[in-house]
């Protein structure tokens, strides 16, 4: 007789977009562990075949790696036919995959407005378009969608980052109220700056990383950027049965950078 999963998510399958590096791998091990088949979708193939393995040597739990472009709707749909013809069930989805931008509302040309919003909001929209006939079919599910401090507040050079960021608060709270009365809880993580690959890409670009690193870390009250394993603690929470009454609520990580 094969053992049963313990932990928060025994038994629950989940959907992380973005999970071949940073708050998505942090996720996807964290959620593995707490019982989840967890299902890595993310665009580079080898990223995510990488986070299975680590899944599948540390937990010896199944996992499954799909290839998928958050923006390309057939993408997004074949994810979760994959998942449901895989494991019979989308219990959780995790709207992970975004895309940075740092211009100004003048400097940003349209094209890469465009794919900002097509990556950070269609890629939401897509996700729950596709996921949420599955969950309502099964009598329910949790949503997590990854927006940003940047959401609440303002940041220099950031226009189409904030901008698409807020929109994905805005529709996380849509969709809650839409299918709060059918099973149905939808939650966003809004994270300061992260201690992520992405960080150590922009800080290699900088004239003189370790005063741009300071910079970024001197703008949180605590003094220091997020890790990965926080933010996927919060998502953890949102995902499991101790959030039954949380939905559209957007949940600051942010060592204190809103409340100033």
């Amino acid at each position: 007789m094969s053992e049963q999963p313990s932990g928060r998510l025994a038994g629950k399958v989940a959907i992380i977009t973005g999970a071949g590096s940073g708050i998505g791998r942090a996720m996807a091990l964290l959620f593995a562990r707490e019982g989840a088949t967890v299902v890595a979708a993310g665009r580079t193939p080898a990223s995510i075949e990488e986070t299975v393995a680590m899944i599948r040597s540390e937990t010896g739990r199944e996992a499954l790696a799909v290839v998928a472009d958050v923006a390309v709707p057939a993408d997004v749909e074949r994810m979760v036919r994959e998942t449901v013809e895989r494991f019979g069930r989308i219990d959780i989805l995790c709207n992970n995959a975004g895309i940075g931008s740092s211009k100004d509302v003048v400097a940003v040309e349209p094209d890469e407005w465009d794919q900002v919003f097509a990556v950070n909001v269609r890629g939401v929209y897509l996700g729950c378009k596709y996921a949420l006939p599955h969950m309502l079919a099964q009598g329910g599910g949790a949503i997590i969608n990854t927006a940003s401090v940047l959401a609440l507040v303002g940041a220099p050079e950031r226009a189409a980052y904030c901008a698409s960021k807020g929109a994905v608060v805005a529709l996380t709270k849509q969709i809650a109220v839409e299918y709060a009365d059918r099973g149905i809880r939808c939650n966003c993580l809004c994270p300061t700056t992260v201690d992520t690959p992405w960080v150590d890409r922009l800080l290699a670009a900088a004239p003189d990383p370790a005063a741009r690193r300071r910079a970024l870390e001197e703008r949180q009250p605590m003094g220091r950027l997020a890790t990965a394993e926080e933010v996927a603690a919060a998502a953890l929470y949102l995902a499991s049965d101790d959030a039954a009454f949380v939905t559209g609520t957007a949940m600051v990580i942010d060592g204190g950078l809103s409340a100033r």
